[in-house]
């Protein structure tokens, strides 16, 4: 355990006073506590976010549905996602980023029971709509806790490790997830146990975060500077929970009335001319990422089947090219203390470009397929892992969440809205035209995030 310290006189402001303690406290058991509580959230809602993709083959037979109805499905669920997002952000600026994640889990718990019960295809849509609120809130405020809660050193890896939860061991295991409950479980209307079974985790999940404590940046942010050096304390200490064995003043209250009042999140402030080019940049590259991401979740055991394979067959498949994500995300936590983001960025997209076309134009057979599967599922959480940590590093604390969670809202509403436009030309023109234009997105993402300031290795800006 690291051994407690008292501020250096010349301190200076909240914002570097925290981030000099949290360099002097380094990773204790705590800080390993927390990154667990906010992982296994992440890890169920990205097996959430592949449901429709699982399910696809089996609604297409027992409804009767196409590529365009599959696709508005997830339209429905991550137009709410974006929603979420942004509610999300407005709300965790006020009060607080821990409030937020029990209630989101809820919400996603509910919809995702109203799922498996859903007697047509409307309330279906409805019902996807409910759980991409609650999923949409969840990933933003768990980029912006664990973003605050470490040091530069240790915050890209902390951070990078969400993509590794969630589109890594969530995009790969839920395939595997989908042919456990398909086995067990018989008939047309199997897919129902596949969400109703969704709700247990996601409860599980609520009573094991209640130790979870509020970021000390969002304390000293809104005044409670008592209450951050606390937490602190049992960052220091690793104990989330019980009495602490001293309470040591990391912060030196007397400087907070240096500090000028934190004025509130306001939506103008991110597009204002200090962060335009950071938004506008940022918010274009991850539209085309979760375009290009989701588009693929959602199609591609519809393309497998659509070639002759069982259901089965296609979610081991899918699998095993989601083996790419995992590696993908690893990949992004390691290096984010090496690369800068920007290099790492551009090396995802070219790689993403290679992939489309590939998986478009050369994948004739199924070891191929399964390549360049996988290599365009790594470039995708390549840029995902990069940009989740990216975009916090541009803003201050009063206005982190809100502009974070408008440029992740961005991103899934284009996840929401482009799966349709992928269907409909996989529909009518093929896979060689669904990848092209994919290849497409990643061209432009490559471009746009030229245009960000670099943050490698900088501390996180402070309010002012």
């Amino acid at each position: 355990m690291p051994s407690p310290i008292d501020p250096p006189p010349e301190a200076g402001s909240l914002s570097e006073q925290i981030e000099a303690s949290y360099s002097k406290i380094g990773l204790t058991t705590a800080h390993f506590g927390i990154v667990a509580m906010v992982l296994f959230g992440v890890f169920f809602d990205a097996v959430e976010q592949n449901a429709v993709g699982i399910t696809g083959p089996l609604l297409r037979e027992s409804w009767g549905l196409g590529g365009t109805e599959i696709g508005l499905l997830n339209t429905a669920t991550f137009t709410a996602v974006a929603l979420g997002r942004i509610l999300a952000g407005a709300v965790m600026d006020r009060f607080g980023r821990r409030t937020l994640l029990g209630a989101n889990l809820l919400v996603f718990a509910f919809g995702s029971l109203l799922c498996a019960f859903a007697p047509n295809y409307e309330v279906l849509v409805g019902a996807r709509f409910l759980v991409g609120l609650g999923l949409g809130g969840e990933i933003a405020v768990a980029v912006i806790m664990l973003s605050e809660f470490f040091s530069a050193r240790h915050r890209g890896t902390a951070v990078g490790m969400i993509n590794v939860a969630a589109a890594g061991l969530g995009n790969m295991l839920a395939p595997l997830f989908g042919v456990i409950v398909f086995a067990i479980f018989t008939g047309d209307d199997r897919w129902r146990w596949l969400f109703g079974l969704l709700v247990l985790p996601a409860l599980a999940v609520v009573f094991y975060r209640r130790s979870l404590p509020e970021t000390p940046r969002f304390l000293a942010a809104t005044g409670r500077v008592a209450e951050a050096n606390t937490v602190i304390n049992r960052l220091a200490q690793g104990k989330l929970r019980g009495t602490l064995d001293s309470e040591v003043q990391y912060l030196n209250v007397d400087t907070s009335v240096d500090d000028p009042a934190t004025p509130r999140a306001r939506w103008t402030e991110m597009f204002g001319r200090r962060y335009r080019r950071s938004t506008l940049a940022l918010g274009i590259a991850v539209c085309m990422s979760y375009a290009a991401q989701i588009s693929m979740l959602t199609l591609i055991p519809v393309i497998l089947t659509e070639r002759g394979m069982s259901i089965s067959s296609a979610l081991w498949y899918t699998l095993v090219m989601q083996s790419g994500s995992l590696i993908g995300a690893l990949t992004a936590a390691l290096i984010a203390r090496k690369l800068p983001r920007k290099v790492t960025l551009t090396g995802g997209a070219v790689l993403g470009i290679v992939a489309g076309l590939g998986f478009g134009f050369f994948a004739t057979s199924i070891g191929l397929v399964l390549f360049f599967g996988a290599l365009f599922n790594f470039s995708v959480i390549i840029l995902n892992t990069t940009i989740w940590l990216f975009a916090p590093e541009q803003y201050p604390t009063r206005i982190r969440g809100l502009a974070t969670s408008v440029i992740l809202a961005l991103g899934s509403l284009s996840g929401g809205l482009f799966p349709l436009i992928a269907g409909a030309v996989l529909d009518s023109s093929g896979v060689g035209a669904m990848f092209a234009m994919l290849a497409g997105l990643f061209i432009v993402c490559g471009i746009a995030v030229q245009f960000p300031k670099e943050t490698f290795g900088q501390p996180m800006p402070e309010d002012g």
